[in-house]
């Protein structure tokens, strides 16, 4: 795996959620471990919520004042183009949702040039505009372009929430798995609520990745 890696993926997959278990994952193996908040779309569920809890576990943010957080203003943080220079960090970047998150990449396409990356693209295929493989590659495509970058993995985050069905995830999974074969990209991670992994180990094509749910609907 590289040292940067993004997560991006279409408007509601869950790319925030990884992006922070991912990052407290690998901050858990021992690796020095920064996050950078790049969603400019979606104000109100994002990491930077999240900045007092992960600075406390050791985890680097990297994010703009939230009163900034505007896709019209295009604002980030000037502290991103460090993440370049700083070899002894593993940085994870979460991205905005769909071409339009994604574009705030290609200011960086050239300092991606000279740096290895990983792109992980998140599929939740209970999305409206991604219930199946021509609307996943339509997204996967536009992100592509917007970004100036490739994507290099998949992630299948099939849920509802906490209406998630096991059969949800499976299916979510086995779409994602056919879809790496036919793209060529690898399926690495299938994301599953923490609460139900013992129940589904066995059944899945990609390595189960645990979800602690952080991003609450106010009801819960």
């Amino acid at each position: 795996m590289e040292r940067i890696t993004m997560v991006t993926g279409h408007f509601g997959s869950g790319k925030s959620e990884i992006a922070i278990n991912l990052a407290k994952k690998w901050n858990r193996d021992g690796e020095k471990v920064g996050i950078v908040d790049l969603d400019i779309v979606n104000p109100f569920f994002c990491v930077r919520d999240f900045r007092e809890e992960l600075e406390s576990e050791g985890i680097e943010v990297i994010a703009a004042n939230k009163e900034w957080s505007n896709a019209e203003l295009m604002m980030v943080p000037k502290e991103v183009r460090g993440i370049f220079v700083r070899p002894d960090i593993r940085f994870i970047m979460d991205i905005g949702g769909d071409d339009s998150g994604a574009i705030v990449l290609g200011q960086y396409s050239e300092d991606f040039k000279h740096e290895p990356y990983d792109s992980y693209f998140v599929i939740n295929t209970q999305r409206p505009m991604t219930p199946n493989e021509v609307g996943i590659k339509e997204y996967l495509m536009d992100i592509e372009k917007s970004s100036r970058l490739k994507v290099t993995h998949l992630i299948s985050n099939t849920n509802l929430s906490y209406e998630t069905e096991i059969n949800d995830i499976i299916k979510g999974d086995q779409m994602v798995h056919e879809l790496s074969k036919e793209l060529n990209i690898p399926h690495l991670y299938t994301a599953v609520r923490e609460d139900l992994v013992d129940e589904i180990k066995g059944k899945l094509h990609g390595e189960i990745l645990p979800l602690k749910i952080h991003m609450k609907t106010p009801w819960r």
